[in-house]
């Protein structure tokens, strides 16, 4: 089994965005029920309904987690059922939220080294005590365990996060396989495949085959 909350489902800057006077951004200002605001991209996944792991740390995150009842303290002052957060890109969108997980309770950021990298290089994240946040390098294609979930992640066309981007590289501004990535992802029985991927370039034929096998 896997149980998935989808904490947000919108593009970068959340919807409405806050610099955009589009008809829809507006439309969702004036409390239009068919333009629901949305929160940035992330889900959360439970192998056992106890142990969550967070996919992409949005900066909504504080927000996302205060609405879902599975992810508040439940067994002392300060504690948390998340137990991971797995990183698929080095956006502002995926590691901003991170911030919000300060406090110093245990939990593992895991990612490819070269989002890895991204953090290691802003001093910023050392608000996560390194003592007790642990962060976990994984290798494409290779599987990992957290949270009694089997994830397996590969390279999916993309592009290095916006801020690192460096026109002198030519026209892939320097990525990199790692720089985006989706998940393979199944429970300890194998019984449960499902595939995540935050942002994709372009469907290919094998991407297209991976996601249609899965259930």
């Amino acid at each position: 089994m896997i149980r998935v909350l989808v904490l947000g489902a919108a593009a970068g800057g959340g919807f409405p965005q806050w610099n955009s006077n589009s008809q829809a951004c507006r439309r969702a200002r004036g409390g239009d029920s068919a333009a629901r605001p949305a929160t940035q991209a992330s889900i959360a996944l439970s192998a056992d309904g106890e142990h969550w792991v967070v996919i992409n740390a949005a900066p909504d995150l504080r927000a996302q987690i205060n609405r879902q009842p599975e992810l508040h303290p439940r067994y002392a002052l300060r504690s948390s059922p998340i137990c991971g957060v797995v990183l698929t890109n080095g956006d502002v969108d995926a590691i901003a939220g991170l911030l919000n997980l300060r406090e110093r309770t245990p939990f593992t950021v895991y990612g490819h080294q070269r989002v890895l990298d991204v953090l290691q290089a802003n001093p910023i994240f050392n608000v996560l005590a390194t003592d007790v946040v642990t962060r976990t390098e994984f290798d494409l294609d290779h599987t990992f365990v957290v949270g009694g979930l089997h994830i397996t992640p590969f390279a999916v066309p993309g592009k290095v996060a916006l801020f690192m981007e460096d026109a002198a590289a030519g026209a892939n501004f320097g990525s990199r396989d790692g720089d985006t990535i989706g998940l393979d992802i199944t429970d300890a029985e194998r019984s449960v495949r499902m595939v995540y991927i935050a942002n994709c370039a372009q469907v290919t034929t094998v991407l297209r085959e991976r996601c249609a096998s899965a259930d």
